[in-house]
């Protein structure tokens, strides 16, 4: 039995999937053969073939842009925006977690490298559920659970660098929300669990692992795995700072 539903259970979310993609390349199929393709089958050879491949691929990004709207939809109408829970990793609860993460790695691996940090990326974060403020800078793909994290005015999140909003523990699926104070940084390829805070101007340096529930008060700068606070003196000739 238990075989059995890891088999099916993937089943309805793979349909999820294919259904947002699909309806986003329908688009894109549409656009290639009703606008591009009747002006490309006139020219000649030399101008007919480099051009068919740039039209092929302006309908890639027009499913990309699709996709991000289409996917919030989706998730909006199953009810794909999160709330805190702890509980099993099967439950009501856990499903609409299950929807919105698929759609969350649809988007992420069909398009979204191609339009990060640009304002489509945020816009489609937003769309999602995600809380940001002004002056935001958000060089990654890898967040998930973007309906709980939130992000002050003047965030800036580093190249690679993993918000996550859930953790198991105990057997347990446990989804918490993120906060990172205003004028936060999160460095290059650091990774920020669930249910953490980060405080005004605090900073998380490149590659630390920032364990689930931690609080990083305002302007401390945490680093190693797991991340501690990092103790900045000022060397005696006032020249910076060395962590000690």
């Amino acid at each position: 039995m238990q075989r059995l539903l890891a088999l099916i259970g993937p089943l309805p979310f793979i349909a999820l999937a294919i259904m947002a993609a699909g309806v986003s390349l329908g688009f894109a199929v549409w656009l290639f053969s009703e606008v591009f393709a009747p002006a490309l089958s006139t020219l000649p050879p030399v101008w007919r073939y480099p051009l068919t491949g740039l039209a092929l691929a302006s309908s890639y990004f027009a499913y990309g842009l699709t996709l991000l709207l289409v996917a919030p939809l989706l998730n909006f109408v199953l009810g794909g925006r999160l709330q805190p829970y702890r509980g099993s990793a099967v439950s009501l609860m856990a499903l609409r977690w299950y929807v919105h993460c698929t759609l969350t790695l649809l988007v992420r691996y069909s398009f979204l490298e191609f339009v990060t940090p640009s304002p489509f990326a945020q816009l489609y974060y937003r769309l999602m559920g995600m809380k940001i403020g002004r002056n935001v800078t958000i060089n990654s793909t890898a967040i998930a659970d973007p309906s709980l994290i939130e992000m002050a005015d003047g965030v800036t999140i580093g190249g690679t660098a993993s918000i996550m909003a859930h953790y198991s523990q105990g057997g347990y699926l446990v989804i918490a929300p993120v906060k990172l104070g205003a004028g936060a940084t999160i460095g290059l390829r650091a990774i920020v669990m669930g249910g953490v805070e980060v405080g005004e101007k605090a900073k998380v340096l490149a590659g630390s692992f920032v364990l689930p529930n931690s609080r990083i008060p305002a302007g401390e700068t945490w680093a190693g795995i797991p991340a501690q606070r990092l103790e900045l003196a000022r060397d005696a000739a006032g020249n910076g700072t060395r962590a000690t």
